[in-house]
């Protein structure tokens, strides 16, 4: 099993990194999650998030495709919304953030008529994004039981 942590947790352990990632994830209203259907295929659906009380929240209509791979299998992963990267100056591109984790139901299973609402445990962070010089990738991770390590990608 994963170590796992609150967004709060890891916000304190990273201010800085997990500021950028927010920021990023904040940017515009929709992006991405990746659930597991039922046979183990990957799922990428529209979705929306909500950063309260130090927790990164999902909500989902009732019965959605998404919810139900949710509370199957509860492993996901959020990508942020995108934009390209300045052709004229690559290292101004302020990157992309991915978020991998658990959903937690906070939701009455039981109520098939009201949206669903879960919390995200949070085993990973991503920041990837252009190197001022233009001339490289630098991709930043966080895990609960490693703390932030940073790659460079020629």
């Amino acid at each position: 099993m994963r170590a796992m942590t609150t967004w709060a947790e890891f916000a304190a352990a990273e201010e800085d990194f997990a500021g950028r990632v927010r920021e990023l994830f904040t940017a515009r209203k929709h992006l991405t999650v990746a659930t597991l259907r039922r046979d183990g295929s990957p799922r990428i659906s529209g979705t929306e998030l909500e950063f309260s009380d130090g927790e990164v929240w999902l909500g989902m209509m009732p019965g959605s495709l998404k919810a139900r791979d949710l509370r199957r299998d509860p492993r996901l992963a959020l990508h942020s919304p995108t934009l390209d990267p300045p052709e004229a100056a690559p290292g101004e591109w302020s990157g992309e953030a991915k978020l991998a984790g658990r959903a937690v139901e906070v939701s009455d299973p039981a109520r098939t008529d009201e949206p669903h609402r879960f919390r995200v445990d949070v085993a990973e962070v991503v920041l990837t994004r252009v190197a001022e010089a233009g001339d490289h990738l630098v991709i930043e991770t966080w895990h609960p039981d490693r703390g932030l390590e940073r790659l460079l990608r020629r």
